[in-house]
């Protein structure tokens, strides 16, 4: 009721300043470099990579400086890895849904998601989201029948750069309501488990964001992809 009550008293505030960041933030373009392939030597293992522009890797130019890339780094000297990346900047959880339905059945041992950050932008509260969540969830298991499903965490984007206050102090709220729910998902569902994106921590340690103010950095990708990877060899 607060949240939706302090969104009506900010609109014109936000309106202002969203006006602002997109003028003045930079687009950058998804990184160069194949989306799918075969990778490594040791035990035989398929990773499915999913969701917006972070999944994508915007924010380094290369996808060796990726997620994709960092999870791959992490995995190839014991596993023959099987990969496919297929993320869209720009996306929020319905057009991930779509973009999920349009792939063929395939099974993938793993499936690393990244979601949410749009449907911040676009106001979804917390309840409505989680429904989209579980919808894709069960979409990912139908489809490709992963023993470990990997969610992101939605960024406490109150912290990104980018965004001035009230508009980045909003979205923060946003996206912890997100992640309260999330985390009940992931503790109900046996597969799936999940990494906040800790851009508290990131910042303890020194660690930019790309210079959009609005991307992960090659360093925070490298240590999203270690998070990612420990829970992979935890599993497998």
């Amino acid at each position: 009721m607060f949240l939706k009550a302090a969104t009506i008293a900010l609109i014109p505030a936000l309106i202002i300043q969203g006006k602002k960041v997109k003028k003045n933030t930079p687009r950058l373009p998804e990184p160069e470099g194949v989306r799918e392939g075969i990778t490594g030597q040791g035990k035989k293992l398929s990773i499915l990579i999913l969701g917006d522009s972070a999944a994508a890797g915007v924010g380094v130019k290369t996808q060796e400086d990726a997620l994709l890339g960092g999870v791959l780094s992490e995995l190839k000297d014991n596993y023959e890895i099987t990969w496919k990346l297929h993320a869209k900047s720009g996306d929020a959880t319905s057009q991930i849904i779509r973009a999920t339905e349009a792939l063929p059945n395939q099974h993938f041992d793993v499936v690393l998601t990244s979601v949410g950050v749009n449907d911040v932008t676009k106001l979804m509260s917390s309840d409505i989201w989680i429904k989209k969540q579980e919808k894709l969830y069960a979409l990912i298991q139908n489809k490709f029948q992963p023993s470990l499903v990997i969610a992101a965490g939605v960024p406490p984007m109150n912290l990104f750069p980018a965004l001035p206050n009230p508009l980045g102090w909003l979205f923060g709220q946003y996206s912890k309501k997100m992640n309260e729910e999330l985390q009940k998902l992931v503790e109900k569902t046996a597969y799936l488990e999940w990494i906040e994106y800790d851009i508290v921590k990131y910042q303890h340690l020194n660690l930019p964001m790309a210079h959009d103010g609005f991307h992960p950095s090659k360093e925070i990708y490298q240590i999203w992809a270690k998070e990612a990877a420990d829970k992979v060899r935890k599993n497998f």
